[in-house]
């Protein structure tokens, strides 16, 4: 379903773009509008998806009976049994998970499980973790039946998890109200999914994220759009356009502050316009590396380049896939949470807490890996 919204996506631009005469115009339709409308909706069919198979369950009964088995546990750490439906769906995406949070009666309970939900490894990490992971990974097997990528990969899941539990445990500790609330709920009987109910309930929650999350996305599509085309590079210029532009300048300007993560200026560039989703990062990094006149991109690929003799280290590769562990690399995500506590307070102890983490665990692998294998 996500290939074919892409590829109808990809047929409008390239029909409607050959038809206006203005470039400046034609790059905003297509590469702003038509680009950024398409960026939201190819993430419906899973999140449709998700949603349904949660339905069934929890019109057969089951879900409840999973909140009660885990909220021994994830009391211990400062949640509720409730949190166990919202945080697995923030595995597919945070903003449905955030939005499942309104089953949680108690609203202490609730916003705990609001900050620590984009700790869940969504999809939109995936593709960045496959081209780090494919590039600074060897390909072989440990202890002759697992995959070193694979343990990796399984690794980048887990540290998701265990942060979210020990986030969750420090707000615990640091909340005003110390009352223990029982959880309380009815086990309903085991009964066959009503479809009419499951499909009423899929429509309705497609709805919830194209009018709340939809348009933010695709306002903040067309600024990124706007940051890397303006201004023009002047004439007789030696540079590359892209370090002309307002993304260009910002990467510049803030490389500094992340060289000892070992970040490089391209990286700054491409984790501006990954803001509006993580998944943006690898088509950034494409279209830094291209427009700086890196021909081997085209030849090689990215996961090539990057991976090979003149391209990163292997700390720099480390420590770019810890920070998006944990850095809220998706604007959606944290209008979501303005929109469902009302607070833009909420909103930057988010932000604040998450981009700590992420600097704090990247300096850290940065500088271990660079120190013992340099």
């Amino acid at each position: 379903f996500m290939d074919g919204i892409e590829a109808s996506f990809g047929w409008l631009a390239e029909t409607v773009g050959p038809l206006i005469g203005n470039d400046l115009l034609r790059s905003l339709v297509t590469d702003g509008i038509i680009a950024g409308a398409g960026g939201v909706i190819v993430f419906l069919p899973q999140i449709l998806i998700l949603f349904f198979f949660i339905l069934v369950l929890e019109e057969s009964g089951y879900l409840p009976r999973a909140a009660f088995l885990l909220d021994k546990m994830m009391f211990k750490a400062g949640l509720s049994g409730r949190a166990f439906i919202p945080l697995l769906s923030s595995f597919a995406c945070a903003i449905p998970g955030i939005m499942a949070t309104r089953t949680i009666n108690d609203p202490r309970d609730r916003l705990t499980t609001i900050m620590v939900a984009p700790l869940m490894t969504c999809s939109a990490r995936l593709p960045v973790y496959a081209l780090l992971i494919g590039a600074f990974i060897p390909m072989k097997q440990v202890w002759g039946i697992l995959n070193l990528q694979g343990l990796v990969l399984f690794g980048l899941y887990i540290s998701g998890v265990v942060s979210a539990l020990l986030v969750s445990y420090v707000i615990k500790l640091f909340r005003r109200d110390k009352s223990e609330h029982a959880l309380i709920m009815e086990l309903p009987a085991y009964r066959l999914p009503n479809l009419r109910n499951v499909l009423l309930g899929v429509y309705e929650r497609g709805l919830i994220f194209l009018k709340r999350v939809g348009g933010i996305i695709f306002a903040l599509t067309v600024i990124l759009w706007f940051l890397c085309t303006f201004p023009a590079p002047p004439e007789g210029a030696l540079l590359p356009a892209i370090d002309y532009s307002l993304a260009g300048r910002i990467g510049h300007f803030i490389q500094p502050v992340f060289a000892p993560l070992g970040f490089t200026w391209e990286i700054c560039i491409a984790l501006i316009p990954a803001m509006a989703a993580r998944e943006v990062v690898v088509a950034a990094l494409g279209t830094v590396y291209a427009m700086s006149g890196d021909e081997e991109t085209l030849t090689h690929g990215l996961g090539q380049l990057i991976g090979g003799e003149n391209g990163w280290s292997l700390a720099t590769g480390l420590s770019l896939l810890v920070w998006f562990i944990f850095a809220p690399q998706c604007l959606a995500t944290l209008a979501t949470v303005k929109r469902e506590t009302g607070s833009w307070r909420h909103v930057i102890i988010m932000t604040v807490y998450l981009f700590g983490l992420a600097y704090l665990a990247s300096l850290i692998t940065y500088q271990t890996v660079h120190y013992y294998w340099g």
